[in-house]
């Protein structure tokens, strides 16, 4: 299960940097910039969380299909891999990748949900660190 999480959580980090840097053209007619939990709301009120949901479903049904016929492993890989990368070399790398994803997306909605500011708008808010540093020690706070 940790595999299978941490392939939506890098999809779901990398779907909140990209929400702020595209925006689709034929979005213009609803969408009204917004961002993260408010662009959820949106879609549920206009009624697109339901083809949202609908296509998650679609995404299950091998799983389901895995539970139903006894032949679950437990590891949540659903056999897609049209590029080949599978292998037990690369296992290791997934799960912590996976598990960074899931710190990525978790840190990226609490600063959100505090501040109201998407990832690409806090980093670009970010002062020069060598400016900070210099500042500090002119005014006698850092040695």
């Amino acid at each position: 299960a940790e595999v299978k999480h941490g392939r939506i959580a890098m999809l779901a980090a990398t779907g909140l940097i990209v929400q702020d840097l595209v925006t689709l053209p034929f979005y213009n007619k609803w969408y009204t910039g917004e961002k993260v939990w408010a662009l959820h709301d949106k879609l549920v009120k206009i009624g697109a969380a339901w083809q949202v949901l609908g296509f998650l479903f679609l995404l299950e049904v091998p799983f389901i299909q895995k539970c139903v016929d006894g032949t679950l492993d437990g590891t949540g890989d659903y056999g897609f891999d049209p590029l080949g990368l599978k292998s037990d070399r690369r296992a290791v790398t997934e799960i912590k990748n996976g598990r960074l994803g899931m710190i990525a997306f978790g840190g990226m909605m609490q600063h959100y949900l505090l501040t109201g500011k998407g990832p690409v708008q806090f980093i670009s808010q970010i002062p020069n660190f060598k400016s900070c540093t210099s500042a500090a020690i002119e005014t006698g706070l850092c040695v």
